[in-house]
């Protein structure tokens, strides 16, 4: 396996338990491990180059793409494909959507690594870095669908009402867990109070289908 620095990003001269239609929270922000150690050592240099913006954007535009591709989740997370497929494969859809930069550059490391199954985890802890960095709480938002801009916000407000801090939402989509919402939120469990707003707005997103 080859090291992780720094330089390889770029240079500029708890298990949660769930059941089907389930709402749950948990205390792991995946900021330990592999994942995390990726997204410190992008957040530093990012942040060390003025990026994080940029590189939040593309790494957003990136978790879309695996979030719509049943055949890049079977790319990254199989053991089958050669290391040098897996990246040339990543590398060129980055490209398509336009990832340059300290995000591509991060991507082809995991990818040269083959740490591309971590990818998302990464991504995701890198968003908490940056939800931490402005005083906000994340929460990683797992939907069987893709959420409307009307059902982040309301889940955003619910969640605010609940922590008494601004949350960030971290959003992916996961048509395995076969509708509902699976909420993992800072260090607080659920409370009765946030439960039934999720639990109503749970309602309403099976209405809509």
């Amino acid at each position: 396996m080859l090291p992780i620095h720094f330089n390889d990003l770029g240079c500029l001269p708890g298990p949660c338990v769930t059941r089907e239609r389930s709402i749950v929270a948990t205390t792991d922000q995946a900021q330990s491990g592999v994942a995390g150690r990726y997204a410190r050592a992008l957040f530093d240099l990012a942040t060390e180059n003025k990026a994080v913006a940029d590189v939040a954007k593309a790494l957003s535009a990136f978790q879309g793409l695996i979030d719509e591709s049943t055949d890049l989740k079977r790319l990254m997370r199989s053991p089958v494909f050669k290391t040098e497929d897996q990246t040339a494969a990543v590398e060129a859809l980055a490209a398509k959507a336009g990832i340059k930069g300290l995000a591509l550059n991060f991507l082809k490391v995991m990818g040269g690594n083959r740490r591309l199954a971590a990818v998302p985890g990464a991504i995701s802890a890198f968003n908490a870095l940056v939800a931490q960095s402005k005083g906000e709480t994340t929460a990683e938002v797992t939907s069987a669908e893709k959420l409307s801009a009307k059902q982040l916000a309301d889940l955003k407000a619910a969640l605010k009402a609940s922590t008494g801090s601004d949350v960030a939402i971290d959003a992916k989509v996961d048509p395995a867990i076969l509708g509902g919402l699976i909420v993992k939120v800072g260090s607080r469990m659920v409370d009765n109070s946030l439960r039934t707003k999720l639990n109503s707005l749970q309602a309403a997103m099976k209405g809509s289908q």
